[in-house]
This record gives C-alpha cells, structure tokens and sequence, in this order.
C-alpha cells in the first residue's frame, strides 16, 4: 500500500499502553493460548463518513452526528456531538490506512438502518412518522486502531483496539482487520 497523508481523531491509547493491554492480562493470556505469542502491534487507519441525522421523537426534532466506516459499514458507529472539522484533526502520513470502498448510496442505507437501532434504544413509539433525515457532513477522517498479532509465520490472528475509545473489540473487528491484511 502506498503512503498518504491522512486526516485522523487524536488516538487516546499510545503504543505502549496498547502493547501492555495486549501482553499482560487474563484476555491476553488467553489470546496467547488459543492463537500463540504476541509477535507485534501496529497502528491502523480506518476512513469514516461523517453524518447529520435528523428525526422527529415525541414531537421534537432531535440531531445526531454518526460516523460509519467508509469500507463496509461493519464497525460500530461514532457519535459526536459536533462532527470534527479539519482543525480539530492530525495530518498523519501512513501506510497503514484502508482504502474507503462504500458507495454514497450503501453507506446511507447502512446508517440509516444503524441510526434507526440507535434511535429504537430511545423508545420506537416516540418516533414519529419513522423518517429520518441523513445528510453526509464534514470532511472524512480516520479512526486510529491498534492492531496485536499473535501466532507465528504460518497462522497469525489479530486482536483490536479502539484507539479513541479506549477498548479492545471484538471478533467482527478481528474478522475485518484480518480481511484487509490478507488482501
């Protein structure tokens, strides 16, 4: 992959701390047993599109800013209450960073079907006339990952953390770095 200058949120984990969460701990024992040692970490972008949502619950209009990745909408959305601008980005080059492949029409489709679930938790019966409104907004950015390999040469699986969020994810996480990496 070639290098790029990329927009990206400030990660809130730094190297070390994700090295630590991946080497020490009962998840990282067990990650070490089921897949082998950890070999080595490394930082990954993730291009995400910011959105304006926009609905009626209980008679008031309600607005909320969403992220969802631009590769397949898979990853958990980003909620903001402003989408960041330019000036609130790092300018970051990298080789490490996924290439958007959502078109602008499934990439509305799927945030309007996460949107909804979002706006469910809230109370279904509260929203009105169940349209929403989805314009995207802002300038797309990056979300910061750390990514733990553990295994050898021949099979190595993948551990992901949330590097804005400050949490290890999941194995629809795993599943979606490991894709990448293997193409």
């Amino acid at each position: 992959m070639d290098s790029a200058t990329i927009l990206t949120l400030k990660p809130n984990v730094t190297r070390e701390e994700a090295l630590r969460k991946f080497s020490v701990g009962v998840a990282a024992s067990y990650w070490s047993m089921r897949a082998g040692a950890l070999q080595r970490i490394a930082d990954a972008y993730v291009p995400y599109w910011g959105y304006r949502v926009q609905y009626d619950m209980a008679g008031a209009m309600q607005t909320r800013f969403l992220a969802l990745d631009a590769v397949s909408g898979s990853l958990d959305l980003f909620q903001f209450r402003v989408l960041p601008d330019k000036e609130q980005l790092l300018s970051l080059e990298t080789r490490n960073h996924l290439p958007a492949l959502l078109t602008t029409e499934r990439a509305e489709e799927l945030l309007r079907e996460k949107a909804l679930r979002v706006i469910f938790q809230q109370g279904f019966f509260k929203l009105r006339g169940g349209k929403i409104d989805v314009a995207r907004d802002g300038v797309e950015f990056h979300v910061p990952y750390w990514l733990g390999f553990y295994g050898d040469a021949k099979i190595a699986r993948c551990r992901v953390m949330d590097a804005v969020r400050r949490r290890v994810e999941g194995a629809k996480a795993s599943a979606f770095f490991e894709e990448w990496l293997a193409a």
